[in-house]
């Protein structure tokens, strides 16, 4: 094991540089995969911009019926326009999502406690490979816990997802948990990030915050930004050009379109900032003459 005593702070991030081992394929670090991989991959990131929109809807998997998300079977359909890949349960997919679409699917494959057990680290791999197979899915979505009490089966889990994937050319994205006793800076998103992508992940999930710049230079594979908490329009938008601007190859937004009460258009302002590099501001402005 290495000598924990004496090591340095890291600070040579050389952000701007470009990734170094990009090659001819043009999601992050995914080079020297196999075909299988990529096709998946380029069915989540446009080819064209290289980002992704993700819509989020798994959160009925540990706080049920969730503000917003009361009918799946409406809220779906009307935002899919807007967004490049779906994230979701085999559940609700299964139900709600009509079969004929083409957007990507991120299957969410690990479950846990529900919001009534105050620790939700202790999660278990609850779908296995043979049925994301069946699904068609893009990419495997596991909660990685750092920090938190089960952090170690937490890391179990994503190991066996992404030994998995491996075997059958299905991406494994890590999603990063935040433990409770874990401060959210970017000390602990660069180690977070940078243990989920050595592991093998080749998408990251992850929230944005100060020095959001470092943490991308410093990870080998695309971060796709989280939407976290409902903010008002405006902020959700700056938080979206924000994460663009340090690095993220997408956004992964759930509460701040779905609880939106203008979410088609909501998704729509994102969309614009995600693949035809608008501002916030001009998103802005788009969202407020969409709804009029």
């Amino acid at each position: 094991m290495a000598d924990q005593d004496g090591q340095k702070i890291a600070k040579n991030y050389e952000v701007g540089v470009a990734f170094a081992s990009q090659g001819s394929f043009y999601v992050k670090g995914a080079n020297n995969l196999d075909w299988g991989m990529k096709k998946h991959l380029s069915n989540i990131f446009d080819p064209k911009s290289g980002n992704t929109v993700m819509f989020a809807f798994d959160h009925g998997y540990f706080m049920g019926s969730t503000a917003g998300l009361e009918r799946l079977d409406l809220v779906i359909p009307k935002l899919m326009p807007g967004v490049d890949c779906l994230m979701g349960t085999r559940g609700a997919l299964r139900t709600c999502v009509p079969a004929e679409n083409r957007k990507a699917i991120a299957l969410r494959v690990s479950s846990g406690s529900s919001m009534l057990n105050e620790d939700l680290s202790h999660e278990i791999i609850s779908v296995d490979v043979e049925d994301a197979i069946r699904m068609n899915a893009d990419c495997m979505a596991v909660q990685t816990f750092i920090g938190a009490d089960g952090q170690l089966s937490s890391i179990d889990n994503l190991s066996r997802t992404i030994n998995a994937g491996l075997r059958y050319s299905i991406p494994t994205l890590g999603v990063v948990a935040v433990g409770k006793n874990m401060e959210r800076t970017d000390r602990f998103f660069k180690l977070a990030t940078r243990i989920v992508s050595e592991m093998g992940c080749q998408i990251i999930k992850t929230y944005f915050c100060d020095n959001f710049e470092q943490i991308v230079a410093a990870c080998p594979v695309p971060i796709v930004v989280a939407g976290g908490k409902k903010l008002p329009e405006s902020e959700a938008l700056t938080l979206a050009y924000r994460s663009m601007q340090g690095g993220a190859r997408g956004l992964d937004m759930g509460r701040n379109i779905f609880q939106s009460e203008h979410s088609a258009q909501m998704v729509q302002a994102i969309r614009k900032i995600v693949h035809e590099g608008f501002t916030d501001k001009e998103a802005w402005q788009f969202f407020q003459e969409a709804i009029q």
